[in-house]
């Protein structure tokens, strides 16, 4: 049963990547069969950013009432719904009625998930299982290309999305008694922490959890790691064409190998991370990034390094996601994780959502030369903030230990 229960929550992994790119790949076409402006796409991402960052910051209550099995299983039918909601719909403000489901649904089984896997399964999983998001997310694009290229419309890529979310749904559905019934044991290096017993876990309201110490630091590690990851994504090819005078296909090219670099880092990471641990894999991720960025900026002839460059920050960007939520229960407890890494979702919704278009802002009044500049004030936040976070929780450690081995 165990083997059954990951190889479900794998392809699950994989199921919640794979609605993310949909939108961006079927655009270019979906908004002139509307009749909207291009533009009009930024609504629609708003939308369901609000959607996750709700869902989020609720999950921790729903889990504890309904279970994890049964919350994903209704999530991922949520997004099932919103997809095939999608492709019969002939108005853009349709699209919109329908990205809210889209995002409740989203971030609720996202939340569920990370803190399942961070609670019962070793840290290699947590890589491998979010580089199958990034194979879901990969996936996508050929499907809208196909449906596009076969006649069938952007319609159609959204219905296939639809009817493979809503086969995971019942297989879901069908295996909600599992979550129960296996509980494989922790193969953690790192302690648990003081607080982690056996006592029957309760609901961790929003402003308890936001009270623990330290959870405002990976908070903002959190914001400023996917700050970083969706800037990046978006900004680094019209950095590269319009400051750098890259050619716009070999842009695009290297563009697309910072989120190659985080789906391959992330299953070699799987490889190692059980032995280097959750705290180094976040602190040699943003070393990573920062040496990235730092070739990026570069003023050299040529640009060799900075498109170098691109690809080390996408590998340094690899391991930090999945080792912030895997070290959650360990830094925090298991019975706050959940509360906690759903508003840690709700913070990295937050800097996905914001940060690419205050970068917009930023370039339009500064100039795009600010790209590195911009990406190396939020990584060097983030390693600030991760590096005080492990201080804090050293002291808490030593503390213990030292009235452990206190006379009485």
């Amino acid at each position: 049963m165990y083997a059954l229960l990951l190889s479900i929550i794998y392809v699950a992994f994989v199921s919640l990547g794979l609605p993310d790119s949909l939108i961006g790949a079927g655009w270019p076409v979906m908004h002139g069969d509307l009749g909207v402006p291009v533009g009009f796409a930024g609504i629609l991402t708003m939308i369901i950013a609000a959607g996750t960052i709700v869902s989020s910051l609720l999950s921790e209550r729903l889990t504890h009432r309904f279970g994890v099995g049964l919350i994903t299983a209704i999530s991922v039918g949520m997004t099932a719904a919103a997809m095939f909601g999608f492709s019969v719909s002939g108005e853009f403000w349709m699209l919109c009625l329908w990205a809210i489901p889209y995002g409740l649904g989203a971030g609720a089984v996202d939340a569920a998930l990370n803190n399942y896997v961070a609670l019962h399964y070793a840290a290699k999983h947590m890589n491998w299982l979010h580089s199958c998001w990034g194979v879901g997310a990969s996936i996508s694009p050929f499907i809208m290309s196909y449906a596009l290229g076969a006649n069938l419309g952007w319609s159609g890529a959204y219905r296939t999305v639809g009817i493979i979310q809503a086969t995971l749904t019942i297989l879901l559905l069908l295996s909600v008694t599992l979550w129960t019934r296996v509980n494989p044991t922790r193969r953690d290096s790192e302690p648990t922490a003081a607080t982690d017993d056996a006592t029957p876990r309760k609901h961790v309201p929003l402003g308890t959890a936001l009270r623990i110490p330290g959870v405002p630091l990976i908070l903002g590690a959190f914001f400023a790691y996917c700050a970083v990851e969706s800037t990046a994504i978006l900004w680094a090819s019209t950095y590269l064409v319009t400051d750098r005078g890259v050619d716009a296909a070999t842009a695009a090219a290297f563009a697309s190998l910072f989120l190659l670099g985080i789906t391959g880092g992330r299953f070699l990471a799987g490889f190692v991370a059980d032995r280097i641990g959750d705290r180094l894999l976040i602190r040699g991720g943003f070393i990573t990034v920062a040496v990235g960025v730092a070739l990026i900026a570069l003023p050299l002839p040529t640009d060799v390094f900075a498109l170098a460059g691109l690809v080390l920050a996408g590998l340094g960007s690899a391991p930090i996601y999945p080792a912030i939520i895997h070290s959650t229960p360990v830094n925090f407890g298991r019975r706050n994780s959940q509360a906690i890494i759903g508003i840690q979702m709700a913070a990295a919704y937050t800097g996905s959502t914001l940060a690419p278009p205050v970068f917009g802002a930023l370039s339009s009044w500064v100039g795009m030369w600010t790209f590195p500049l911009f990406l190396a004030g939020l990584v060097a936040l983030g390693l600030v903030m991760s590096e005080r976070l492990n201080r804090r929780i050293a002291a808490g450690s030593a503390a213990v230990e030292a009235d452990a081995t206190s006379p009485a």
